[in-house]
């Protein structure tokens, strides 16, 4: 039996390596690969192609989301797993509309991980209690429960990951790099956020974001 090949995305050297040398002490796994932001994942998974991709939530650069996408739009057949030591709704969205197979938080001991690499891998998904509680599954596919209320619902997903950018302090610039899009789009982008929101100070717009929980992803 195949080893299953593991690609571990996260911005802590000494978390990567410990978890890199724990899963490849278990004879079911073989890690080809580690990155340390989600740019830097992207890459990576496009060129060695793992069975599953362990991807930190809380890094700096690319958003793990939007790197996420890119790569199952690449890979279709490669299983996305989150960690994060948060679960605030927007991540457990943004996971779900992306297809993760699997969302965990960090504190979890590496048998979990380990048990959901192995669950996600055979086709099936694994949740933390916490994220089972709050979403729903339909004709195979999950979603946040009716219930969980996103007060950054105005805005359309585009401009939440623009909004994301604004709040860590790059420039228009830099985020229109980071998005394949051009510094016009991203002007455009950014004065929809502010007029929807009706904030129109990049301070005030940080604030906002932190307290939504949309600056760590």
């Amino acid at each position: 039996m195949e080893a299953i090949r593991i690609l571990l995305v996260d911005d802590h050297a000494l978390v990567r390596e410990a978890l890199g040398v724990q899963l490849n002490n278990m004879v079911e796994f073989e890690v080809v690969g580690m990155a340390e932001d989600a740019g830097d994942g992207l890459n990576a998974a496009i060129d060695l192609k793992p069975d599953v991709v362990v991807m930190d939530i809380d890094m700096p650069g690319m958003i793990c989301f939007d790197a996420a996408e890119r790569i199952k739009a690449r890979l279709e057949e490669v299983k996305i797993i989150f960690l994060s030591s948060a679960f605030h709704d927007h991540y457990i969205e943004s996971a779900l509309k992306i297809g993760a197979s699997a969302y965990l938080h960090k504190g979890e001991p590496t048998e979990t991980l380990a048990m959901a690499i192995r669950e996600v891998a055979a086709g099936g998904t694994y949740f933390s209690d916490e994220i089972r509680s709050r979403i729903v599954e339909k004709d195979g596919s999950y979603s946040l429960a009716e219930g969980a209320k996103l007060r950054s619902k105005i805005l359309t997903d585009r401009e939440i990951e623009v909004l994301r950018y604004l709040a860590r302090g790059l420039t228009k610039k830099e985020i229109a790099g980071l998005m394949h899009l051009s510094p016009k789009t991203i002007e455009s982008h950014s004065a929809r956020v502010m007029d929807k929101l009706d904030i129109h100070d990049r301070v005030e717009l940080a604030r906002y974001a932190i307290r939504e929980g949309l600056t760590e992803a």
